[in-house]
Order: C-alpha cells, then sequence, then structure tokens
C-alpha cells in the first residue's frame, strides 16, 4: 500500500499532531536592542513618510516649494541689516567676503537642523493614530522629517552656490569635505530629535519650550557671527554645542574662512556620537509605552 492509500484509508491508525512551536513571553531586561536591521525591512514606509510630510507642508500654499527660498533669503536679509550693518558684524570679516555669504553659508545648516528639531519632537504625537494602530519601528516617526528637511536644504543649497558664484566666492578642494557636515547636521539633528520626541510623547510641556530652545539655541551657535570671537581657552567648551562644528565646517568648506579648530570640531563630534547613542537607548526604551501615552 502507497503512502496515498494510507492517507485515504479509513481503517489506517490516526496521525499523532505534530508538536505544536512554543512561544515563552518573558519581561524584557536591562536595555533594549535596537534592532536597527528592522529599519531597513521598513524603508519603504519611511519613504512614504516623508513623502507625505513633503506633500501636506506645502499643500494648498500659493507658493509651494518656494518658501524653502523664502524663509533662509529673508533671514539673511534680516541678519545683514541687523548684524551686519548695524552691529557692524561684516567688518570683522575676511577681506572681500560679503556678509550675506557668511551668514547664508550658516542658515541652510541651521534650518536644516531647526525644522528636524521641531518636526520630529512633535513626530509621536502627530502620529498618534498611526502608532496606535499597526506595529512598526517606531523610529522611523522621528526619521522620516530629516528627509524632508533634506528636500528643502538642496534646494537652498542652489540659491547659495548661485550667490556665491555671484559674489566672486569660488569653493576650493575643502568643499570635497562638506558631506561630513552635512551627515554630521543630520545626525544632530536626529540625536537631539530621538530625545525631545520621547520625552514630549510624556510630557506635553516639551512643545512649549521647543520655539523658545530653538530661539536660544540659535544665538549660542554662531550663525551671526563667528566662532573666533570666542576666546581660545574657551573653544573646546564652546564646541559641545554640536552646531557649533556643523556652522563653521559648512563655512571653512564653502568659504575657506579661516582654519577649522580641530579641538572644537572633535568637541562637536564627540558630543553629537553621545547624544545619538542615548537618545536610541532613551527612545527604545520608551518605545514600549508610545501607544498608552500619545
Amino acid at each position: 500500500m502507497t503512502r496515498t492509500d494510507l492517507a485515504t484509508d479509513p481503517t489506517a491508525p490516526p496521525r499523532a499532531p505534530a508538536p505544536r512551536p512554543r512561544l515563552v513571553l518573558k519581561p524584557r531586561r536591562g536595555w533594549a536592542p535596537l534592532h536597527l536591521r528592522e529599519l531597513w525591512r521598513y524603508r519603504e514606509l519611511l519613504w512614504f513618510l516623508a513623502l507625505r510630510d513633503v506633500q501636506v507642508r506645502y499643500k494648498q500654499t500659493a507658493l509651494g516649494a518656494a518658501w524653502a527660498l523664502i524663509q533662509p533669503l529673508a533671514a539673511m536679509l534680516v541678519f545683514t541689516l541687523f548684524f551686519g550693518k548695524l552691529a557692524e558684524m561684516e567688518k570683522k570679516l575676511p577681506p572681500g567676503l560679503p556678509y550675506m555669504v557668511f551668514v547664508l553659508a550658516a542658515l541652510l545648516p541651521w534650518q536644516l537642523f531647526s525644522f528636524a528639531l521641531t518636526n520630529s519632537s512633535n513626530s509621536l504625537v502627530n502620529n498618534r493614530n498611526l502608532i496606535t494602530k499597526v506595529y512598526f519601528p517606531r523610529l522611523l516617526v522621528p526619521l522620516a522629517p530629516l528627509l524632508c528637511g533634506l528636500l528643502d536644504f538642496a534646494i537652498s543649497f542652489l540659491v547659495l552656490i548661485a550667490m556665491m558664484l555671484g559674489f566672486g566666492v569660488v569653493p576650493g578642494f575643502a568643499a570635497l569635505t562638506l558631506p561630513f557636515f552635512l551627515l554630521l547636521a543630520v545626525t544632530t539633528s536626529l540625536a537631539v530629535g530621538l530625545w525631545l520626541s520621547a520625552l514630549n510623547a510624556v510630557y506635553r510641556d516639551v512643545q512649549y519650550t521647543l520655539p523658545f530652545l530653538t530661539m536660544i539655541w540659535m544665538f549660542a551657535s554662531p550663525v551671526a557671527y563667528s566662532s573666533a570671537i570666542v576666546p581660545a581657552r574657551w573653544q573646546w567648551l564652546y564646541g559641545l554645542n554640536p552646531m557649533v562644528g556643523v556652522i563653521d565646517g559648512f563655512r571653512w568648506a564653502l568659504l575657506g574662512t579661516g582654519e577649522l579648530s580641530l579641538p572644537l570640531l572633535g568637541a562637536s563630534t564627540l558630543s553629537v556620537v553621545a547624544l545619538l547613542i542615548g537618545g536610541l537607548y532613551y527612545f527604545r526604551a520608551m518605545e514600549t509605552y508610545f501607544a498608552d501615552l500619545v
């Protein structure tokens, strides 16, 4: 008798059921694993979230993506009038370097950081309907605004290059290091955004302090002035502000302003790494409670 006949023979003895796999649920102890590989499996969702943010941002706007140009240009004019002319900051620049180009080279990475910081911090609360219904790596939510901010940065960067060429400022070989400083700006945005987004899910006070925090952080960063005015013995302490290394790096790479302070850049890089590692683990530790808190 063949195996098929045995399967259809009613007189054959019943087979023993296959053992079922056992799934044991235990409470998590210690640090939560990051599961970074899981982000790659959900990369299409990250793209969808970023595309949605771009569409929502420019939906029903008369100027559309032109706002990515208007904001940095308007800020550049205001800084040029009050800091460049009235405070005479332009007199402290190297000869032949226009203050407008000097400021715009700092405003681009700063606005990338400011946009990503604000939107990442509010991302969990704004996506509460999605978080409470389906499972996906929650880390994708604060990551999506970074991609949206990079699109605005790319549009504004073309204006900066055109303005530099119009004023006769030609980048040198140092411009090849610009991707490193852009990566440092994105990493800073992500690191701070992870902390504030997780805190904002627990304490809504964060969203009210964000405008104040962003304003103070901007004046503590060398956007309207050069970091060279800080005494040399305090450069390493000033560099603990990660945006100091980002802005100085952008100006050095594009405009060739002075020499890049390695102690300052090292302090900024170490500060970003510490913020990012701490932010990742804190975000993962709080991730279990997001659906209940948002």
